[in-house]
């Protein structure tokens, strides 16, 4: 059977692409902007094609600092270079130009993706108040329904943060039916939590699935399934840390557990990659403390006004009181946002024995990223790429069950 095909907008890290090609679909291009994020798609390319040609040896001779990203790229025959560096605008010429070489005439399956969402989002009204009309964030979704018009794929997905569907009063989100209708499009929406698909970290998002009018498609059954682990399970077997820890190369502290299987984030390679931890001073390390006393010994959440006058440093108190919060050890994630790439206030290690904030691998596991994903940029970039992502396993779900209608 001929392989289904897509074309992924907004790409990020390619969250949302990596559901789709372990569902068995294969990426016509990438599109995305940040540059970090586009040499990440580069690498996870490299990744499937020395692994199709049996050579993952060169791969994790990558990770391990052996060769370089240029060697890498020079191992794999054949190679084709879909990742396209570019911001989605107004005029879209060059990225048409760029598809058009990559397709070679054939039909387009699906077009993926999720536009920018801060404009949207709750915590970015609130920082301007209202949603601003001249916002060009506000219309990605006219330059997302450009590519429909132009590929005609019979299926689109596109995702988004839950604000997009209050945003002006529900205007917005109108506008978004409305105009994808207006291209011969019937669609349907729903909000998912991706714990109820394997991952553990209680993310809600809205999912549109648009389908050709007069076809036989409609929006997949996206059953929600049993998720007995926990946090617990994704930290139990990477090393011990101290804040500043920079060692990007790691050896499993302990065998892997059935989570770690059932989910395929442990895969292969008998050592982790990025299990580094960010520097905190001693006023966070001793914030940290407290919060997570509080919350481990009374599952209470440190607000910020109970902190000691001493360990205050903003005048502001009735603001984001929540601003440090531990991660919850015995049950799934809060959402892990884009936000961590500044600081990991929000994202604080859940034991008094390792005090300190998230590292980028243990970011990436509560995103159901596999460990040979690898986030190109330095630590930051990873961050923000990790947060901003669709966690793979809620898009392979989506994938599996679009690819059984199809």
């Amino acid at each position: 059977m001929k392989k289904m095909n897509f074309i992924d907008l907004f790409a990020g890290a390619g969250g949302l692409s990596e559901g789709f090609v372990k569902a068995g679909f294969e990426p016509i291009a990438h599109v995305e902007m940040d540059a970090h994020a586009c040499k990440t798609l580069e690498t996870r390319n490299y990744y499937y094609s020395l692994k199709k040609a049996n050579k993952l040896q060169v791969y994790y001779d990558y990770l391990l600092g052996n060769i370089s990203h240029k060697d890498l790229s020079e191992s794999v025959l054949n190679r084709l270079d879909n990742v396209i560096n570019a911001s989605i605008g107004d005029d879209n010429t060059s990225i048409f130009n760029r598809i058009d070489e990559l397709t070679k005439g054939r039909e387009v399956d699906l077009i993926i993706g999720g536009p920018p969402c801060q404009a949207y989002s709750v915590v970015g009204r609130h920082r301007i108040n209202k949603l601003e009309a001249d916002d060009p964030r506000n219309l990605l979704y006219r330059q997302y329904a450009r590519f429909l018009k132009k590929y005609n794929p019979k299926v689109f997905v596109f995702e988004n943060v839950l604000g997009i569907l209050s945003a002006e009063e529900g205007r917005y989100f109108n506008n978004i039916k409305v105009y994808f209708r207006t291209l011969g499009y019937e669609l349907e929406s729903r909000v998912l939590n991706t714990s109820d698909y394997g991952v553990l970290q209680n993310r809600k998002r809205v999912i549109i699935i648009g389908w050709k009018k007069g076809s036989d498609f409609s929006y997949p059954e996206l059953i929600a399934e049993s998720n007995p682990y926990t946090v617990a399970d994704i930290l139990e077997d990477l090393a011990y840390l101290k804040p500043g820890d920079q060692n990007n190369i790691t050896n499993y502290a302990s065998d892997t557990n059935e989570y770690l299987e059932k989910s395929a984030i442990r895969n292969g390679a008998d050592f982790v990659t990025q299990h580094v931890a960010r520097t905190h001073n001693d006023r966070d390390l001793e914030i940290y403390k407290i919060a997570i006393d509080k919350w481990l010994n009374n599952r209470e959440r440190l607000k910020y006004g109970d902190l000691p006058e001493r360990l205050k440093t903003h005048k502001n108190q009735n603001s984001f009181v929540d601003r440090f919060k531990v991660v919850d050890i015995n049950s799934y994630s809060h959402t892990v946002l884009a936000h961590i790439a500044k600081d990991g206030h929000y994202y604080i290690y859940p034991s008094t024995e390792q005090v300190r904030s998230l590292s980028v691998r243990e970011a990436a596991r509560i995103q159901s990223f596999p460990d040979d994903y690898y986030f190109e940029g330095g630590r930051s970039a990873a961050f923000k790429q990790i947060g901003n992502a669709v966690p793979p396993l809620m898009a392979l779900k989506i994938a599996e069950e679009i690819k059984g209608s199809l």
